[in-house]
């Protein structure tokens, strides 16, 4: 068995539902580092996912409900564990890893993180860019959070899938910010303005947090809908 695979099952035993490895290349021009040179020494980003609960996502109408705000940062914390212990392994095993937060706020004005989660999960195959910039999963579709692991240890990558939103309309219907432009993509989205009003997108999850019992800028309404998040898994 290879490391690759030794990676892989490390993290499906620490309780990822999802894992896969993206080749950093094809990343460095473009898309959006925080510092600019974060991904300098390291060849390889793993991109871990947790499925979102069912029953909290369904729960979900028009706006965010407690519920739903306590599981996501549970989820997220989730990750930030399985991701340091996955970077300790790296180490002891003689190479560079640095774990990128599940869900971290770098730069406020364009609420950007350090690097995007989604784009590193598209390129190692987890799944494919939506209408609402989410990653859609074939498995679970946009019911997942995601961490990203860098390294430069020799890893074998995995290959983007196809997209298959197709002239689906849910989620664009469904936002409540309507925020989403009915925008596809083959591949990826050269910028978030192409898919998204960011401006709405972020004015209402300002006016959620803001609900008794949310305190984070979370919605879940596009992903409540998405016809692959319905999908159960066999």
């Amino acid at each position: 068995m290879d490391i690759t695979s030794d990676l892989k099952i490390i993290g499906a035993n620490l309780g990822a539902d999802l894992i896969g490895v993206a080749d950093l290349e094809p990343l460095r021009k473009g898309l959006p580092l925080l510092p600019g040179n974060l991904i300098e020494s390291y060849f390889y980003g793993l991109s871990i996912g947790i499925h979102l609960q069912e029953d909290v996502i369904e729960t979900i109408e028009d706006r965010p409900i407690p519920e739903y705000a306590r599981h996501y940062r549970k989820i997220n914390a989730t990750l930030d564990t399985i991701s340091a212990q996955i970077v300790r392994w790296i180490w002891e095993k003689g190479f560079q890893g640095m774990a990128v937060p599940a869900s971290q706020i770098m730069d406020e004005t364009n609420l950007l993180g350090s690097i995007s989660h989604k784009a590193v999960a598209r390129m190692a195959g987890l799944g494919w860019q939506g209408k609402s910039l989410l990653l859609i999963t074939p498995e679970y579709g946009p019911r997942v959070r995601l961490v990203t692991v860098l390294t430069d240890m020799s890893l074998t990558p995995d290959r983007p899938i196809k997209n298959h939103c197709g002239k689906c309309l849910e989620c664009v219907q469904a936002c409540p910010a309507s925020a989403i432009k009915n925008s596809s993509t083959n591949s990826f989205y050269e910028t978030r303005d192409v898919a998204l009003d960011l401006e709405k997108c972020h004015q209402k999850l300002i006016e959620f947090k803001n609900l008794p019992g949310i305190g984070t800028r979370i919605c879940g309404v596009c992903i409540r809908v998405c016809p692959y998040g319905k999908k159960k898994k066999t």
